[in-house]
């Protein structure tokens, strides 16, 4: 089933209940001419068969991100997770909640925007997590040109839990070419350092001297090809960045990243009430599939910025916790603010 959001400066965006998934968001450029940013497929078929692996426009979870070596403890209980990039648990696991059919609780239309409110009751031990967690997320497009995604989790178990979007994002167009030249900013002084794999040090580090200190808009492919060791192992921009979390006060969410097209003048701003976000270039994208409008996607045809806690927290006391226990309710806040320049 798909559903389309509009408001009334132009601005359209379409979701499907399978994935939870983002299809099209469709942006007037400076000039009035409108055009879909995001990337993804021309068909169901096409989602169904690659979007396990590219999660194209998706909710995610039960996990976002990786947990090393697909297991974790809580609770002096060792949880094992089925593992789907080897030798770690990404995203939940295999038929994550991108691959689920979600049902449509409400859709809405009124003072507070166009909106459509998504449930999945993911069952007490799927993909070896712990309880049967109830999921609401909630998009919805505001006349001030705001996509706001509401996600609510709740446990009867305790579990862990973390919920993002996997939209690609190019401001030119989907199917323009790659992102180069669009410029990003991310409000963060520090990243969490990886291994190889993806998994986290456990570290903090200053951005500083790096080609990660995003902290001014910066063209993405001025430093995209670095030899620095961390751009190395994820060839290309594919980091978590802690974020300054300016603005975050009473559940409401604070400013995270900029994204700006100059060519176009479409700007995204991202604000979350979540302490990190992912920036990634669409490293894995080798033109072995077709988007939207024809085109096979390439390396740095997109970028996504997915909000969320840190990888691999389970497992790392540290970080902030992604615990969720019975009674207590799991609530995180994404804006994306569309506007030209």
């Amino acid at each position: 089933m798909q559903y389309t959001l509009s408001n009334t400066r132009g601005v359209t965006m379409n979701c499907i209940t399978y994935g939870g998934i983002v299809t099209r968001l469709d942006v007037p450029d400076r000039r009035g001419r409108r055009a879909d940013i995001v990337l993804g497929f021309g068909s169901l078929n096409d989602y169904e068969k690659y979007n396990g692996k590219i999660h194209f426009g998706a909710l995610i979870g039960r996990f976002a991100n990786r947990i090393a070596d697909g297991k974790f403890d809580l609770d002096g209980h060792t949880y094992k997770l089925p593992v789907n990039e080897p030798p770690n648990t990404l995203h939940g696991g295999p038929h994550g909640f991108d691959e689920k059919v979600w049902t449509v609780v409400k859709t809405f239309q009124g003072t507070q925007g166009a909106g459509v409110q998504l449930r999945y009751v993911s069952p007490d031990g799927e993909n070896g997590f712990p309880g049967s967690l109830t999921v609401d997320v909630t998009y919805t497009l505001t006349d001030d040109n705001e996509v706001r995604i509401d996600y609510r989790a709740k446990t009867d178990k305790p579990t862990v839990v973390n919920l993002t979007n996997h939209s690609y994002f190019n401001l030119a167009g989907e199917g323009s070419g790659n992102i180069e030249e669009q410029l990003i900013m991310i409000a963060a002084s520090s990243y969490t350092p990886t291994r190889a794999d993806s998994i986290p040090t456990g570290e903090i580090s200053s951005v500083e001297n790096t080609p990660l200190d995003l902290r001014a808009l910066t063209p993405i492919g001025a430093r995209l090809r670095s030899q620095n060791q961390q751009m190395r192992y994820a060839h290309g921009y594919d980091q978590n960045w802690k974020l300054n979390r300016n603005g975050v006060r009473n559940g409401e969410p604070g400013f995270a990243a900029r994204a700006y097209d100059p060519s176009s003048g479409r700007v995204l701003d991202v604000y979350t009430t979540q302490p990190g976000i992912q920036f990634y270039t669409g490293n894995g994208l080798d033109g072995s599939v077709t988007g939207t409008s024809g085109t096979s996607y390439r390396q740095t045809d997109g970028f996504a910025l997915e909000t969320q806690h840190f990888p691999d927290s389970p497992n790392r006391p540290a970080f902030p916790s992604t615990e969720l226990r019975p009674g207590d309710e799991y609530h995180e806040v994404t804006v994306w603010k569309i506007g030209v320049r």
